[in-house]
């Protein structure tokens, strides 16, 4: 937990909850143990969609496809989902709901590496949602930039990795360390960049919210 646990729960007491679909998706989805942004980045979620009205959405890590079919039924009517997945067990999965959720026409579910399917994409986006391997983040960075809008929004979940991102590398274990560097290198990129600006917020497992400055 990086904010107190107390806190939390008193704030998601006021949540309005989803649709009836996404409320049934998101019990199957917890009880597979399959991981879905949480309760306050779904209100975080809600509310950049309603704000910023995204036309053109791009998602990096369907999973089983909850965030792209909140994003579809909270952002505007018309707006056009892409999302990226590469694990083959969820691929199935995701598909199926978004069928059973008959949103098949408006999201469209890419198959493979975003490190390869990025470059073949033409963009522009208005907004990206970056949900993936947190390791792959700072590399997936150059192409999610070049795809963004000038004025869009780009979403990173759980960059704060239930607080383990402010240790020193020597107190994560062995086999985090990599993912730890390469967060805190996403994260001052992010920063530093000069086409961004970017705040980084303690909300659900940390997330950034990054404009791309331009006309």
């Amino acid at each position: 937990m990086i904010v107190d646990e107390r806190m939390v729960a008193f704030i998601n007491s006021f949540d309005k909850g989803n649709t009836p679909f996404l409320e049934q998706l998101e019990k199957e989805a917890l009880a597979a143990e399959v991981p879905i942004i949480r309760r306050e980045m779904q209100s975080l979620m809600k509310f950049l969609l309603t704000a910023r009205r995204p036309m053109r959405i791009l998602e990096v890590g369907t999973a089983v496809g909850f965030s792209a079919l909140l994003m579809s039924e909270y952002g505007p009517k018309d707006c056009r989902i892409t999302t990226i997945e590469k694990y083959e067990k969820r691929i199935p999965q995701a598909r199926e709901n978004f069928a059973r959720a008959g949103r098949e026409q408006q999201i469209t579910l890419l198959e493979g590496d975003a490190a390869e399917l990025l470059k073949e994409l033409p963009g522009p986006y208005d907004l990206i949602f970056m949900d993936a391997a947190k390791g792959q983040y700072i590399h997936f960075l150059p192409e999610v930039l070049r795809l963004l809008a000038a004025g869009g929004l780009l979403v990173s979940d759980n960059v704060l990795q239930d607080g383990d991102v402010v240790e020193s590398r020597f107190a994560v274990t062995r086999r985090n360390r990599t993912i730890h560097a390469r967060m805190r290198e996403y994260l001052y990129e992010l920063t530093h960049h000069p086409e961004l600006e970017t705040c980084i917020l303690p909300v659900g497992d940390g997330v950034t919210l990054s404009v791309k400055l331009g006309d």
